[in-house]
């Protein structure tokens, strides 16, 4: 590595690298395909890609071919050297290349920029490495469609994806987080296990719960139902759509309309599905009289909302256009509002021990005071909730980081990033304050000096939606559920026809004492029984033969293979009832 580019940061590094990396491929492809046409080729966040007009799709063979070129390339360490032309000689360049020529058109300067390296020149403003054989590592993955300039009107493009990293170490460590990827994918996993499927005839983006997901579900719900009730919140139900005077009210039509479904006509009314449940939760709030002796009210749901998000970003559970949201607002004084802002924090901190969430981090979403069009324009408000956003965090032990540009459009928010299985973050929980929907929609209380007060709202999401908590925890667990989220905790399995009466009547002791058991009467044989339920992932096979039946007793094996033995059925019962408690580990 050159001095140069020893002297920049790795992400500016990487950056050169992987973008020179897509003009080496342009002249690969170029040079088996001479007369192909290509269009762009930027770096991307692990890699890059090149979009080609070819006579024919590329083939796996042709792939290996380009990458054999493309190394070849990276051996001589040909130069890259930057040069400027006014656009008519561009054009000329160029001729007989409408996507360079339609990009050139588009440049508002006389003088363009092209790059090249040995014998291949591109339209290009850099940056680059200075030799070729200062790419690093990487891999050709794949080829796609895609149109040119993600237009579905025009021409549909084959894009070949690399992954590029500074060295062989960095880039086989990616390589092996996409085949744990690949091994996660909850929706492969969902499919497998039973857990959800979607359907044509419901439509994009609308999973349906099977039995053993809806089970899950269930669990989750009712564990942070119950974890709520006891920190003093009362839940509601709302309608899942409201009028659309109630979302310009409170500004969602406005900075959220392109993701709503749209209004359906009712007699003299527009209903729309609701894309938030804050609305209803604010009108709720504001339905009654309240003294600043019953503040703070803590209002929660597990509310289903709607977004109308475009086909091509739906997937699985993660990206879907009905989730419900476990919500909550908590509509406070002004000197309550820390306290309250700490009391949700420790419910998340508590949540995601019980979950088995490890590696999160902090980030505290601020505005960006330039931007005048996404954040309501009040100076005075975005101080005075940032100001108690820091002060609250720095009253804790723990590290954050600010991210202005972050913020909802109506208020800084907490939001805590939650490492996935593949090393990417994600958003899991928030917490966001807001002093402007109660202004909008003239909450009061009133005070000790007898005399109306405007509340602020805690808008706070914990173990967001039960669709993409799902997707994470498939993917965190790789479907292997501990036994107090597994949809089926055990197994029983008869050994012959004359243990079945047996194992039914132990499974209904498992099921009256609250434990999800099957009991499997097929007339595979007992070995292929337990293959079937380790494939399943239950956690526990309980095999019944004349022993068993004699003593009263369970043989135990685990679905990592543990052969546990004989024990006595109250026993396994006794031990599945404590693993069954949320939060306990698994054998």
């Amino acid at each position: 590595m050159s001095a140069k580019l020893e002297a920049m940061s790795k992400g500016e590094r990487l950056l050169r690298m992987r973008h020179s990396a897509s003009h080496v491929m342009a002249q690969a492809v170029l040079e088996i395909f001479p007369m192909a046409k290509w269009a762009i080729g930027p770096a991307i966040d692990t890699g890059f890609y090149y979009d080609f007009d070819l006579p024919r799709p590329l083939t796996p063979e042709d792939l290996e071919d380009v990458a054999r070129r493309m190394q070849e390339t990276v051996r001589r360490g040909d130069a890259f050297a930057q040069r400027f032309v006014d656009k008519e000689e561009a054009r000329r360049i160029f001729a007989g290349q409408p996507y360079k020529i339609e990009l050139i058109d588009g440049i508002a300067d006389e003088r363009v920029s092209l790059y090249q390296q040995g014998p291949f020149l591109d339209l290009c403003e850099g940056p680059h490495v200075e030799r070729t054989d200062q790419i690093g590592a990487f891999k050709l993955m794949s080829v796609a469609g895609a149109y040119w300039r993600g237009d579905e009107r025009r021409p549909m493009l084959q894009r070949i994806y690399g992954a590029l990293f500074e060295t062989q170490q960095d880039l086989d460590q990616h390589l092996h987080q996409l085949e744990e990827a690949r091994r996660r994918d909850h929706r492969r996993l969902g499919r497998e296990l039973g857990l959800f499927t979607s359907a044509e005839e419901v439509g994009a983006g609308l999973p349906l719960w099977l039995p053993k997901g809806a089970a899950v579900r269930r669990i989750l719900e009712t564990y942070i139902v119950e974890e709520e009730r006891r920190r003093g919140y009362q839940h509601v139900y709302t309608p899942h759509l409201a009028k659309v005077e109630l979302y310009q009210r409170s500004g969602h039509w406005d900075h959220y309309r392109d993701s709503m479904f749209p209004p359906m006509v009712l007699e003299n009314e527009q209903l729309v599905l609701r894309p938030m449940n804050c609305p209803h939760h604010i009108t709720i709030y504001g339905a009654g009289q309240h003294s600043y002796r019953e503040l703070p009210v803590r209002l929660a749901e597990l509310g289903t909302m709607y977004r109308y998000e475009k086909s091509g970003e739906l997937a699985g559970l993660s990206r879907v256009r009905a989730m419900t949201l476990n919500d909550a607002h908590i509509f406070c004084r002004l000197d309550q509002l820390k306290d309250e802002f700490l009391g949700v924090l420790d419910l998340i901190r508590e949540a995601y021990r019980v979950l088995g969430f490890r590696d999160h981090w902090y980030r505290l979403s601020l505005r960006d005071p330039a931007d005048t069009e996404k954040y309501v324009q009040n100076d005075a408000m975005w101080d005075e909730a940032e100001r108690l956003l820091h002060e609250a965090m720095d009253e804790t032990d723990l590290e954050y980081v600010d991210a202005p540009g972050e913020a909802s459009f109506y208020g800084p928010k907490l939001d805590v990033q939650v490492r996935n299985a593949t090393g990417r973050d994600e958003t899991v929980s928030t917490i966001q304050i807001d002093f402007h929907l109660p202004e909008r929609f003239g909450l009061e209380y009133i005070g000790a000096d007898g005399q109306p007060h405007r509340p602020v709202i805690i808008h706070r999401g914990v173990i967001s939606t039960m669709e993409r908590l799902m997707a994470f925890l498939i993917e965190t667990y790789a479907g292997v559920f501990p036994v107090w989220l597994a949809p089926v905790q055990a197994t029983f399995i008869p050994i012959a026809d004359r243990h079945l009466d047996y194992a039914r009547a132990a499974a209904r002791r498992f099921i009256e004492a609250g434990l999800r058991v099957e009991v499997d009467d097929g007339q595979e044989r007992m070995s292929a029984k337990i293959r079937n339920a380790q494939l399943q992932k239950v956690p526990y096979m309980l095999v019944c033969g004349d022993r068993e039946v004699g003593g009263g007793a369970l043989a135990v094996r685990t679905r990592g293979g543990q052969d546990l033995g004989p024990m006595p059925a109250e026993a396994v019962l006794r031990r599945l009832l404590e693993e069954s408690k949320p939060g306990a580990e698994s054998t």
